[in-house]
């Protein structure tokens, strides 16, 4: 009976769309209310709370619903024609979303060896937590959603098949420190709340079973029998396809031009060195050796840093500082209206990136921007140190730069305002991650810092990450790199500190294709604005107005924000 349900699912969806006529717009809206009904927990990530209280169970079932989700989009978007260009990029970022989804399901398969991507402890703590309405709503929600928790972690336990090694750790890892969410978490608000008594008693069962469930899933987990477990690499052949749908370039024209841009760093890197070791060595010879003099310089640099007890609150302090430079210097307009909260990062996000952004989605304009702030407590005294070294009093405040002022927040927030839904929702990671990148250099380039060479070197190092990011990425993924040789990478060639070069191994054992995102946008973004604007860095009042074009655009990508700023859409 559920097979025949499942034909003929398929074949109303799909005769629909090929009988279907729509307008560009009607095709648009229609788009995004069928991709929330399918995707409920992006729509709330985002701001359309209509389906808060619907939790998809990922079986096969579900899995089947969403293909034919994809099939009859894909059909519709065939009749659709477009008026203008700015329609037209639209169709192609949902073209792009619809062709990447599917290969997702057919060839890449994550659901299957990634059990870190079944967490439900960020979605509960999302809707608990954020006031977008008023509690005693979104603990409604909440009830209805917590009862099919139980069938969830089933579904993702019948998934799972070969895991990697790594990914099942950081999903042990990533569930035993956020589950106090329905051991506790819930049922404090539910206390607190006016809710009638027997309603309090049925939260309590429902929360009761979602643990439950949880903590047999980190069980299995932990006890499953997987002596030959699947590689955390790609492998050639996936890893480039998923990084022509996600960068839309070829990873080896980024991994050369990559090499080429660390080249340039060490030779620039080695000038500033030159410049500032009477400074802080007197008549001391260098060493022969560029990378160990610049490491000299670096290390002798990093020795000024915060306290670990204070890390966070050094970060709030700087804030406003950018706040300041970027106004006076009219370097782009900001909505002083929009908070920026620094917070610790939320339990459930541990364990991958130590500094983020969580921005509110388009249908909450209003909502709070949080800077999340990794927590250094269980650490020991070396591991610290390691750390604050690291992120030293310059490289903070550049840090500060690309995650809040005039990095990650600004752009989420003109992205928000596009007049064009789609390139809000479909978001381009590499424009995102190469705006923040962008802005660091464009900081430098305008004085802020005071333009010393100190700062500037300890900025080359820091855009040394993102250049190694990438070459680290695909030499993981399609090269076969050893950890020992990526820390050679990371540690010699990008003076990165022990606790750092291990965080940045671990992360991209479980991500791909993303820790390339970040040259990949920045050297299209700067590569655009050298061809647009050549006069931008002589004339700040062109520098604004490109800035606050280019971003006006929404988050897609920078070749097609190119094509609409020439075009003079």
């Amino acid at each position: 009976m559920i097979k025949k349900r499942i034909v003929l699912f398929f074949f109303l969806v799909i005769s629909f769309a090929g009988n279907a006529q729509m307008d560009v717009q009607t095709f648009k809206e229609q788009f995004v209310q069928n991709l929330w009904k399918t995707y409920p927990d992006w729509a709330s990530s985002v701001g359309f709370h209509n389906y808060d209280s619907v939790l998809i169970i990922p079986d096969s079932i579900n899995r089947l619903k969403e293909i034919a989700f994809l099939n009859a989009q894909f059909k519709l978007l065939s009749t659709v024609k477009t008026k203008n260009l700015s329609d037209e990029t639209d169709l192609k970022l949902i073209k792009n979303f619809i062709t990447s989804s599917f290969w997702n399901h057919r060839k890449l398969k994550s659901y299957e060896w990634n059990p870190a991507s079944y967490n439900l402890c960020g979605t509960f703590s999302y809707l608990l937590h954020e006031n977008y309405a008023p509690r005693e709503l979104r603990l409604k929600n909440i009830f209805k959603k917590l009862e099919n928790v139980p069938a969830y972690y089933d579904a993702a336990l019948d998934n799972i098949k070969n895991p990697t090694a790594e990914h099942t750790k950081l999903a042990i890892d990533q569930h035993k420190n956020a589950i106090n969410v329905f051991d506790n978490e819930i049922m404090e608000a539910v206390t607190r709340s006016g809710l009638p008594g027997v309603v309090k008693r049925s939260f309590s069962d429902r929360c009761e079973a979602a643990s439950k469930a949880v903590k047999n899933y980190i069980n299995k987990l932990d006890s499953l029998d997987n002596p030959n477990p699947r590689s955390f690499r790609l492998g050639k052949e996936l890893y480039t396809t998923k990084f022509k749908n996600e960068i839309l370039e070829d990873p080896d024209t980024i991994f050369q031009r990559a090499l080429a841009r660390k080249q340039y760093l060490h030779i620039e890197m080695s000038k500033l060195t030159d410049q500032l070791w009477p400074k802080y060595f007197g008549n001391k010879v260098h060493p022969r050796s560029n990378l160990r003099k610049i490491k000299m310089m670096i290390d002798t640099l990093s020795a000024s840093h915060c306290e670990a007890d204070s890390f966070q609150s050094t970060i709030e302090k700087q804030i406003p500082a950018l706040v300041k430079f970027v106004n006076d210097k009219k370097l782009i307009g900001m909505d002083p209206t929009k908070p920026l909260i620094v917070r610790r990062e939320p339990k459930y996000m541990a364990g991958v990136a130590g500094a983020s952004i969580s921005s509110p989605g388009p249908y909450e304009k209003n909502g709070n921007t949080y800077y999340n702030v990794g927590s250094l407590t269980g650490w020991s005294p070396a591991e610290k140190e390691s750390y604050l070294r690291e992120y030293n009093d310059y490289i903070l405040q550049i840090l500060n730069i690309h995650e809040a002022i005039p990095g990650h927040y600004v752009q989420l927030i003109y992205s928000n305002r596009s007049p064009s839904l789609i390139k809000s929702l479909l978001g381009n990671n590499s424009m995102i991650e190469g705006w923040a990148v962008y802005s660091e250099l464009m900081m430098l380039e305008n004085g802020y810092g005071d333009s010393t060479a100190e700062m500037w070197l300890m900025y080359y190092k820091w855009n040394l990450r993102s250049v190694c990011n990438a070459i680290l990425d695909i030499s993981i993924h399609t090269k076969d790199l050893k950890k020992e040789d990526a820390m050679n990478l990371l540690t010699i060639h990008a003076f990165q500190q022990q606790k750092e070069a291990e965080g940045k191994w671990k992360r991209a054992t479980l991500s791909d294709v993303q820790l390339c995102s970040y040259f990949s946008g920045f050297s299209q973004i700067l590569e655009l604005r050298n061809k647009i604007c050549p006069s931008c860095k002589e004339k700040p009042e062109l520098l604004r107005l490109f800035h606050e074009k280019f971003l006006s655009y929404g988050s897609i990508p920078v070749k097609e924000i190119e094509k609409l700023m020439r075009s003079g859409n």
